[in-house]
């Protein structure tokens, strides 16, 4: 499940999601945005009574529009139509986090978040993934401090089955609850913890943070996820008593978006969730303001290779009129190469990482700055700190410019027309409004706070909660160094003070709803017409020496395209490895026209973006804009592209930054565990055997001589190719590519790969990482490279089953059985050279040696015994109907283009695949796991902490060679 650490509660500039009613930039364009609604009369029933319609204008307002309805228990309802794609989003958001548990009890909401995935009084123990799986969707859910969420994305003629998963588990859901699904769930959350959390550099930052910031007892004082002793702690009547309190219908927002039809939707909402009873009324939590006296000093040791200085002063709450005002505030302290904090921290190299925020929750609000300190610059956070502060102070002398205002109020329109790429987002946006303003219409409301901010609200702002004000202030240091904090610690971790209960009663009220006589709940609805599903249509042409693939996406007015140079990791020289990396870093830094503070002031103000990137094989340049602003930015992408400055200073920040962060991720298991497996199946000769960064000697050799050869060596339109998703027709979209054919360059030599090492078949490869509280295990072997509608595409058909979803054999044993793991999985991945096959997950430490062996006999009997019937009915339908989720966005469309355009593929493709799906039988499935998961052929990769874990591993059998994080011995 998602459990996001801050949750903003605002429309914000990068998140919202919305309906702009604004006149299509191409007289190509097909939209019918702008048409007029067709009026829809939609006959109620009984017991739902509509409160409010909200319909598309024909002026610039920015709406989604939309329908609120009550049903007679208290569920709000909320219905959004798009009929672009043959999709539904579904999300039931219940106003319930952990800001409502009781000391003692913590980890309550996010401990249901998992629990009401395990089944109900209709639906089996694992069948809600099941079902939602096959029928072609995606599943989750969130919890935070405020709200628990959970959402579906499915193919529009499954929508009838979804209502009837959710109404099952809110008013059918406790009789099923058992004691041993209660446990189980119990160890995935602890593991979810270790994973998130303890294992995690860093991860207990925002934990420790609320503990100083707020008193004992507040609602905010503790995580999301809780403290384990509480769920030790707590009984199966605990939660039940929790569920009965807050999961009714009255307290709950059920919105949908997509291809529906109102009256029938609105029919089965009353259907289903009719007999529901309401559940206890609720008031909305109330704020508190929350003061420090002084400030708090805090620090903690961690195995972290950069420090940590985290700053946090307390301020409003959402939607309170100051949040907008100090949201600016923070953009201009430390967001963007505009920023104070970059300018002063990290453009000198002084830290690696620099930035300002404002994160609201419903109930309160802080302002924070935070850094990762450069280790070879930086002896004691107290100049971090110290600076930090000389900033603010510059602040006051500096003020507030026009441009900090104009790149805001870009960054929040720009936001909102993204926003509307989803149905997802829209949905999301609704429900928000919704269960925090009782409004789902907030989106006007936001636009405007946001455009009324004045320069002298946001010294205001400044003044009455950041100046001279006292903060919480946190080091995070690496392991014995606590001699680099910012100031030794005035406030101590208290002893929580857990309430007696033990007088309490274990009784409460509720019994299981009484449906309509002749209704059978226990019937599994059936789906409707499969949609009708496309593809994106595509058109081809050329600018200069480049082809371009190019789609037309006319639901929203932007423009998102890449540049696709085939050069990159693969070109790098083995002893300069990370060299493509950091030469498309330095493509983001200074031109020789401008700063790269000018540039990114002109991006903000556009509300665009233009960045390089390397992989593998691809060097990339992405742009996303507005298609009203495709011009401007691209005169921007052209001077990043053709001029770069290529400077002494960037190069050194940069390849400083490299470095530090190389040995930062070796602070990762995770990283170090695919990492090392990368290396094992490609070979130390390899450049794309490593991690695009490099390894630390790599980046060490590299010159500033040796970028600007890569650059001149292999920046060419001879190997470049764009693909572009816009509003624009063809023939518009080319006009603004054409200064693309300024661009000239040089053949460029096709690269091969080394030959590959010989694999020490059964061997284990142990790494230790002293005192991990979990294990990542990779288990794999060489196989196949990419082909769409070959081996490789019905290789992946045949893991679907084993490791691909959910529900999978692996997962369901690893995580639901045994509570061993957060999530496990196995996969083929490949690309036009090679390819392998991975299973792996990151386990508890105690359960190292046992899970390898799950891993092994589930792979073992696939390989041997291959797919059951079942198995191949379920795979089929899962991967067949998703396809109806597979071209919403620009961004999905963008992937699909791109795959035509690395592999030649013609756009038919998919339909192939479909066909290809639909003919597998079990008997060319059980070969292809015949010759593709004999665990002979495999090795596994474990980092763990070998004083643990060493000894059991070793009474497996396996040869088993203790390596360092590069895959050296361990003499």
């Amino acid at each position: 499940m998602t459990l996001p650490k801050t949750r903003f509660l605002l429309a914000s500039a990068a998140a919202s999601a919305l309906l702009i009613a604004c006149g299509q930039p191409d007289s190509q364009s097909n939209s019918e945005t702008n048409a007029p609604e067709q009026v829809q009369m939609v006959n109620l029933p009984d017991g739902i009574t509509k409160v409010e319609e909200v319909k598309s204008t024909a002026s610039d307002e920015v709406i989604i529009p939309y329908t609120k309805y009550k049903l007679d228990n208290g569920l709000t309802i909320v219905l959004h139509e798009d009929k672009s794609d043959p999709l539904v989003h579904v999300d039931m958001t219940y106003h319930v986090g952990s800001g409502r548990e009781e000391p003692g009890r913590s980890g309550f909401a996010h401990f249901f978040e998992h629990m009401l995935f395990q089944g109900s009084e209709n639906v089996a123990d694992e069948q809600h993934f099941k079902l939602i799986t096959e029928s072609g969707g995606t599943l989750n859910g969130s919890t935070n401090a405020d709200r628990t969420n959970y959402y579906q994305t499915v193919p529009s003629n499954q929508l009838e089955k979804m209502l009837w998963l959710e109404a099952d588990r809110m008013g059918y859901f406790l009789n099923a609850v058992t004691q041993e699904s209660f446990e189980v769930q119990r160890e995935t959350v602890k593991n979810e913890r270790g994973q998130r959390y303890d294992n995690r550099p860093y991860g207990l930052l925002f934990e420790r943070v609320g503990e100083a910031m707020y008193p004992e007892g507040h609602p905010y004082s503790w995580s999301t996820i809780g403290y384990l002793e509480d769920l030790d702690r707590a009984d199966l009547n605990d939660l039940k008593k929790f569920f009965v309190e807050w999961y009714g219908p009255n307290n709950a927002v059920l919105t949908i978006g997509g291809d529906i039809d109102k009256e029938q939707t609105l029919e089965w909402i009353k259907t289903y969730f009719g007999p529901i009873p309401a559940g206890p009324e609720q008031d909305d939590p109330v704020y508190k303001p929350v003061t420090l006296s002084e400030d708090r000093y805090i620090s903690m040791e961690d195995n972290v290779q950069l420090p940590l200085l985290y700053m946090s002063w307390p301020t409003v709450h959402a939607n309170h009129p100051d949040e907008a005002p100090l949201d600016v505030l923070a953009n201009i302290m430390g967001q963007g190469q505009t920023s104070l904090l970059y300018k002063n921290l990290q453009k000198p190299g002084i830290t690696v990482q620099a930035s300002a925020g404002h994160g609201c929750r419903e109930i309160s609000c802080s302002f924070t700055m935070f850094t990762l300190a450069n280790p070879a610059k930086v002896q004691n956070l107290g100049d971090l700190e110290d600076t930090i502060r000389e900033s603010l102070t510059e602040f006051e002398g500096r003020g507030v410019l026009d441009d900090d205002l104009t790149r805001v109020k870009a960054d929040i329109v720009s936001g909102l027309i993204y926003g509307l790429e989803s149905v997802a987002g829209k949905v999301s946006q609704l429900a928000a409004y919704e269960t925090y303003r009782d409004d789902p219409n907030g989106i006007g409301d936001d636009i405007a706070r946001y455009e009324g901010v004045t320069k002298e609200d946001v010294l205001r702002v400044y003044d009455e909660y950041i100046k001279d004000q006292p903060a919480v202030i946190m080091s995070i240091v690496p392991n014995g160094q606590p001699q680099m904090i910012a100031q030794e610690d005035t406030w101590e971790r208290y002893e929580r003070t857990i309430p007696d209960t033990s007088g309490e009663s274990d009784d409460f009220e509720w019994s299981l709803p009484e449906d309509p006589e002749g209704f059978d709940r226990s019937v599994v609805p059936p789906a409707g017409e499969n949609p009708a599903i496309k593809a994106p249509d595509t058109y081809e042409f050329a600018i200069g020496d480049m082809s371009v693939l190019g789609a037309q996406n006319t639901e929203v007015p932007t423009t998102t395209l890449q540049l696709r140079i085939k050069a990159a990791q693969n070109y790098d020289p083995i002893e300069k490895v990370g060299l493509a990396s950091l030469t498309a870093g330095l493509m983001n830094e200074a031109t020789t026209e401008r700063s790269a503070e000018e540039l990114s002031n002109e991006l903000d103000k556009l509300g665009s973006s233009v960045s390089f990137s390397a992989g593998d094989t691809y060097t990339t340049m992405t742009v996303r804009t507005l298609t009203e602003n495709l011009d401007a930015t691209m005169a921007i992408a052209m001077e990043r592209l053709l001029k770069p400055k290529f400077s002494e200073e960037d190069f050194a920040r940069d390849k400083d930054n490299a470095i530090q962060g190389i040995r930062a991720n070796k602070k990762e298991a995770s990283v170090t565990a695919s990492n090392l497996f990368n290396k094992m199946m490609y070979g130390a000769d390899n450049p794309t055997a490593y991690a695009s960064s490099g390894t630390e000697e790599t980046v060490e050799a590299i010159t500033l001589e040796d970028v600007k050869a890569f650059y001149a060596d292999h920046y060419s339109p001879k190997i470049a190719s764009v693909v572009a998703v816009s509003d624009l027709g063809q023939a518009s979209l080319q006009s603004a590519l054409e200064p693309l054919t300024a661009w000239t360059g040089e053949d460029v030599a096709s690269v091969e790969m080394n030959p590959f090492p010989e694999l020490e078949d059964g061997t284990i490869y142990f790494v230790d990482k002293p005192d991990a509280a979990q294990s990542e295990i990779r288990i794999g072997k060489r196989a196949l490279p990419y082909d769409a509608t070959g081996e490789y595409y019905r290789a992946g058909i045949m893991n679907y089953p084993l490791g691909g979803a959910f529900n999978s054999r692996i997962n369901l044993n690893l995580r639901e059985d045994k509570g061993y793991t957060y999530g496990a999985r196995s996969f083929f991945n490949g690309d036009e050279k090679a390819g392998w096959y991975r299973a792996g997950a990151a386990v508890r430490a105690d359960a190292t040696a046992a899970s390898i062996v799950e891993f092994v006999n589930e792979i073992s009997k696939f390989h041997e015994s291959g797919i059951t019937d079942e198995e191949l009915t379920f795979t089929k339908s899962a991967i067949g109907q998703s396809d109806a989720r597979a071209y919403e966005t620009p961004r999905q469309k963008l992937g699909f283009l791109s795959r035509m355009a690395t592999y030649d593929l013609e756009p038919s493709f998919v339909d192939e695949q479909s066909d290809i799906l639909q003919a597998m039988t079990k008997e060319e499935i059980d070969a292809l796991a015949d010759q593709h998961l004999n665990l002979d052929e495999m090795i596994m990769v474990v980092v763990g902490d070998k004083a643990k874990v060493y000894d059991e591993v070793v009474e497996l059998g396996y040869d088993v060679v203790e390596v360092d994080a590069n895959g050296n011995p361990v003499e």
